[in-house]
């Protein structure tokens, strides 16, 4: 979740590092933080709050460069362990000051570690369980300098030591016996203390004594690498350094990234050198500005017109085939399915529960949809023959990613959706089709939900081909009419001044719920997510028929009820029904906010507001009947006097369970 920039080239490291935190801040602003090593000193600074306050701290110095190097790195933090105070804020140093180090993750045994460390006279001045890594990192440069002064035998493990000590007893830590000759002592460090932790990490260290490099290292955490001329950078994000290269690096599961001037040297914390996959960036620095709007949520919204046409693109081949991205699975795989889970968390939950009624409705296979959070620990059954459907924005999201680890465990095979090339979750998944919905910088998602509904139709249709339930030609049809649907994006956000002069004046009510059936009802999940991530408002989504069953109660006067309501001509016989819904609640004075597509007239006696939207496919509908309930969430939002791209306690990459 939190946002890391190192960086070692010929720049002033502190404005590389900042200039980062902004792009990355959406990541964590609980608090922030710099470190940068130059003049022969290791200088930090932290604040809590958000990058302002750090910025701000840095201004009142008297010299015009407080932090002059350009060897550093910068963090800003989602709070996990520890509180956001500037203690708690990264970077964290060791007992001496001449080691730094930022995280983003849980290290599940820091407890043990620090215990160790605090037995043998180390004193940690946080509680945060990042604080360990570099009073180990201290513990380990040590044990080589007193092993090299002594000249210990390669086979001889040296003992922890204390603080400004030679060794002392306590668990040591196995000889690195597969380490290059002239592997950098930090490195060869990092690599023995990361063997040691458990959880999820990235971390970025520097030392005071060894300017040329930045360190590295991951696990189930992201971290990417940037290539350029003369320099390297260190990143949770590729935004974060894509002003300066648009060449990347990935790193992979359990390794180490050293990263200096002239390159890059990738090895597994065993020592051993490993080759790292470079890509290029397809997206510039333009478009992860905000163009313009106040706000980069706005932008995002009206962006969802060529977001949905990006991930559409291309997807067609010349014999009507579906193509995906990366396949490394057969078509008689595809064949073999005999059931379909789809796993996902939070927004992309919501593009999975519509997934599941395409899915089953043009493949006639069996589809679940799983929040990823809870899919590993009810012991699903799952075989060879299980479809697993993992959707992702970021493609770091943890709870998802050990679904799909637990997935590949069981035999089963993984399909990603994700929008964000070279992540872990594509790496670790058999087929992927990324959303290419560019930079998403708002925190509550937004074009990249767009993105997935689409990519997870093509995914229905897709299976539907292969397995034959679908001729090439109906499948050709479906594609067709939805490549018409970013079109219909356009012509719905440019009716949506009712709903945003709507919104306005409900910026005082106390909740809000939303009705829907069929697509309509992970529509109105979407749009009660929406609101209470924005406007910090009680909302709740319902099915409208379970209505009746308990929700009903909550109805008072003056309730604002938004209600999705499926097509009179698609749904007919469900039309109907939602109608009596509306009736329901306004027979008890509720204030009934209706989303409907054009040329409904049965509905309009009913409607207290009544919002328009284009007559689409059913299947396709949630592209456009989700646009008035964001441009609602986030309208309100504003109304209240709130950030909607940063919205309080959240992150836009989850990295912890």
């Amino acid at each position: 979740m939190c946002g890391i920039i190192g960086y070692v080239g010929d720049q002033s490291a502190l404005d590389v590092a900042l200039n980062g935190l902004r792009r990355l801040e959406y990541r964590g602003y609980d608090s922030s933080g710099v470190a940068v090593v130059g003049a022969g000193a290791l200088r930090t600074a932290r604040r809590a709050g958000k990058l302002a306050n750090l910025e701000k701290l840095l201004s009142e110095g008297s010299e015009a460069d407080p932090m002059p190097g350009t060897t550093g790195m910068g963090h800003t933090r989602w709070a996990t362990h520890g509180g956001p105070t500037d203690a708690n804020a990264h970077p964290h140093t060791d007992c001496t000051g001449a080691i730094a180090v930022i995280h983003n993750g849980i290290i599940e045994n820091f407890a043990a570690l620090r215990a160790e460390l605090e037995a043998i006279g180390h004193e940690l001045a946080s509680e945060t369980d990042t604080e360990v890594v570099a009073h180990l990192l201290e513990v380990e440069l040590g044990n080589a300098a007193a092993a090299q002064a002594a000249a210990v035998p390669e086979d001889v493990t040296p003992r922890p030591t204390r603080p400004g000590t030679g060794p002392a007893p306590g668990p040591g830590v196995p000889a690195d016996r597969t380490a290059e000759p002239g592997a950098h002592p930090l490195t060869v460090a990092l690599q023995r203390v990361c063997r040691r932790l458990e959880g999820a990490f990235t971390l970025v260290v520097l030392h005071r004594d060894f300017p040329e490099v930045v360190v590295g290292a991951r696990r189930n955490s992201p971290l990417v690498v940037g290539l350029g001329t003369g320099e390297a950078f260190l990143a949770s994000d590729v935004s974060a350094f894509i002003a300066h290269t648009r060449e990347a690096m990935e790193i992979g599961q359990d390794q180490v990234v050293e990263a200096r001037r002239d390159g890059v040297t990738v090895t597994d914390f065993a020592g051993e050198v490993v080759e790292g996959r470079r890509y290029h960036v397809d997206w510039d620095a333009g478009a992860a500005e905000k163009g313009g709007y106040p706000y980069f949520m706005l932008k995002e919204i009206n962006e969802q017109p060529t977001a949905l046409a990006d991930t559409l693109r291309g997807r067609l081949s010349a014999d009507g085939a579906i193509v995906l991205d990366e396949e490394r699975l057969s078509a008689q795989d595809f064949r073999d399915v005999d059931k379909v889970f789809i796993v996902a968390c939070g927004t992309a939950y919501h593009a999975g529960l519509i997934a599941k009624y395409a899915v089953e409705h043009w493949t006639r296979l069996p589809c679940e949809v799983e929040m990823a959070s809870e899919f590993r620990y009810r012991d699903p059954v799952l075989d060879r023959s299980t479809l697993v459907i993992a959707i992702s924005q970021s493609g770091e999201t943890l709870d998802t990613l050990m679904a799909v680890k637990h997935a590949r465990e069981q035999k089963a095979r993984v399909l990603a959706i994700c929008n964000t090339n070279g992540s872990t979750i594509p790496r670790e998944s058999d087929a992927v089709l990324y959303t290419r919905c560019g930079p998403e910088v708002g925190v509550a998602s937004t074009k990249t939900f767009l993105g997935q509904v689409a990519a997870c139709l093509l995914v229905g249709l897709y299976l539907a081909q292969v397995r034959g339930v679908l001729y090439g030609d109906e499948v050709a049809a479906y594609v067709e009419r939805l490549q018409r649907m970013p079109d219909l994006v356009e012509r719905t956000l440019g009716r949506l001044e009712p709903i945003r002069e709507l919104a306005r004046g409900l910026a005082d009510a106390k909740a809000v719920l939303f009705l829907g059936r069929h697509v309509g009802y992970p529509v109105a999940l979407e749009g009660a997510l929406k609101l209470k991530e924005l406007a910090y408002m009680h909302a709740e989504g319902f099915p409208a028929g379970e209505l009746k069953h308990g929700p009903i109660a909550l109805i008072e006067p003056g309730l604002p009820v938004i209600v999705v309501v499926p097509s009179p001509r698609g749904r007919a016989h469900l039309h109907g029904k939602i109608v009596s819904n509306i009736q329901e609640v306004r027979a008890r004075g509720a204030r009934t906010i209706v989303i409907a597509e054009d040329g409904d007239v049965a509905v309009e006696p009913y409607a207290d507001h009544l919002i328009r939207v284009p007559a689409t496919s059913s299947l396709f509908a949630p592209l456009v009947t989700t646009l008035p309930l964001q441009v609602f969430a986030c309208e309100l939002a504003l109304a209240r006097g709130l950030d909607v791209d940063q919205p309080r306690n959240l992150a836009k990459s989850v990295t912890v369970e």
